[in-house]
């Protein structure tokens, strides 16, 4: 039986019609949105985080050839590279300056981070461009991989040190390219993510991670040590009557850079949850003479103040540690902790 509708039921299932298309489109926007969010939480902001990405498979220290976005602001670091020959000065696994397969892909940057001998404390220090400005306010979260090198096929075994603080250092403007006969800079003493123990294992990857609060819109980040030598502690691989006498230099390999405004956007060990469901970590924040710093038994901890010069270092001895800081200068500082696996920092300010 055929039974034909009125105008009225006709315009109520057209309006119904509408409606739900205007819903099912509501649902796949709002849907979009969310997922963009959520890809834009977890995106690496550097680009070419593996140094996989180059023009031509050439011997390069970050120069012309070098890896794609990256550029080199002090020294002449080396872009290693699997598809050199093995052995090559500059090839993987096997190089100049140590064995070691990438932790990822098949390229990774090599740097000397500390030079004992000489008033230029030599560095060797890599930057790239971040995808997007920070915001100011908003926590990062950033981390890579490092190996120290050791027991490459040089004549000599001229790479014997190991040393702390490799770390990242974020900036608003771009170093100058370094080219050779350009003076070196002054190292900052400053980084916003290092690790503060010395790196030492030559055969597996040490993570370095951390996070921190933007204070201003950062575009750039560099890759090094950028501590002055005496703020810098060493340990030997070899004993020193057995090496070249005049190269005790430390050289670290790095691989896999992250930055993320997400915890998960970036590998950061055992997480930063922790921290922020435990409670304050430090306080009173401003402090007058007595800083407690709750929960962080075990950790390594250094106190900067505001233009990076190291104050205190030392172990956390219990859960809550107290710092008597009553004689200190009134003003801004930073605690950096290595608990459980990775870096925290916090600033910190002393009034009257």
């Amino acid at each position: 039986m055929h039974t034909s509708l009125s105008s009225v039921q006709v315009m109520n299932i057209t309006k119904t019609n509408h409606s739900m298309h205007g819903f099912m489109l509501a649902a796949v926007i709002v849907a979009a949105v969310l997922n963009a969010t959520s890809t834009t939480r977890a995106q690496n902001l550097v680009p070419n985080p593996g140094f996989e990405e180059f023009d031509i498979c050439e011997a390069d220290e970050f120069g012309v050839n070098g890896p794609l976005q990256w550029f080199r602001t002090n020294g002449t670091p080396d872009y290693l590279q699997s598809c050199l020959p093995y052995g090559h000065v500059q090839g993987l696994p096997m190089n100049h300056f140590t064995y070691q397969e990438p932790y990822e892909g098949a390229s990774c940057a090599g740097m000397y981070t500390y030079h004992h001998n000489g008033p230029i404390q030599y560095r060797e220090w890599i930057m790239v461009p971040l995808l997007e400005p920070l915001v100011v306010g908003q926590t990062y979260y950033g981390s890579f991989r490092a190996n120290a090198a050791f027991g490459g096929n040089a004549q000599n075994p001229e790479f014997w040190l190991a040393n702390d603080k490799v770390g990242m250092r974020f900036t608003t403007m771009a170093m100058p390219p370094w080219n050779v006969g350009d003076p070196y800079p002054v190292p900052p003493n400053h980084a916003h993510i290092l690790y503060p123990q010395i790196l030492a294992d030559t055969v597996g990857w040490t993570l370095v991670s951390g996070s921190f609060v933007a204070d201003s819109a950062y575009q750039f980040v560099m890759i090094g040590q950028l501590f002055s030598n005496a703020l810098t502690d060493t340990l030997h691989f070899a004993p020193p009557g057995s090496v070249s006498w005049w190269y005790p230099r430390a050289y670290t390999v790095v691989d896999a850079v992250c930055v993320s405004v997400s915890p998960d956007g970036c590998d950061l060990g055992q997480g930063v949850s922790e921290a922020q469901v435990a409670g304050p970590v430090l306080f009173p924040n401003p402090a007058h003479d007595k800083l407690v710093v709750d929960q962080r038994a075990g950790a390594e901890a250094q106190i900067l103040d505001a233009v990076g010069r190291l104050l205190w270092q030392g172990r956390i001895s219990n859960d809550r540690w107290v710092l008597d800081v009553g004689s200190w200068a009134r003003g801004a500082y930073m605690l950096r902790m290595a608990h459980r696996g990775r870096v925290e920092t916090y600033k910190f300010v002393l009034t009257e």
